[in-house]
């Protein structure tokens, strides 16, 4: 049994494994308008598909699906094969809520009750 693949199944066999990351993968990184699936995220920086991915430099936003994931600044790292790496400078983690200006005591109350009508009985 050999292990020689020829160069036309060496490239099927990784177009599909390119084609079934981009179908796998939520992740998309938003630069204006522009969207481009992320196939792979690390917490140094990610890759895109080196078709369909001009050299991006600059602040960009990354999202999973709808849900903004960070806002970061990156530059273009390095071409391997078919696809491109880039690194973070800044990556800050989006959060759902604006952040706190003071520190909120433990035990302090979730809400307000306020007065309410007296009963009728």
């Amino acid at each position: 049994m050999t292990d020689y693949l020829s160069p036309e199944i060496e490239e099927a066999l990784k177009a599909a494994r390119k084609a079934a990351m981009k179908k796998s993968s939520r992740l998309r990184v938003h630069v204006g308008d522009a969207q481009y699936p992320i196939l792979k995220l690390w917490d140094k920086g990610f890759a895109l598909d080196i078709t369909n991915a001009p050299k991006l430099r600059g602040l960009v936003d990354i999202y999973d699906s709808a849900k903004h994931l960070m806002n970061c600044l990156i530059i273009a790292a390095e071409e391997e094969g078919d696809v491109m790496h880039y690194e973070f400078k800044r990556a800050t983690q989006a959060h759902e809520t604006p952040p706190l200006d003071y520190e909120r005591d433990k035990d302090a109350p979730v809400a307000l009750i306020g007065k309410t009508a007296p009963s009728l009985h």
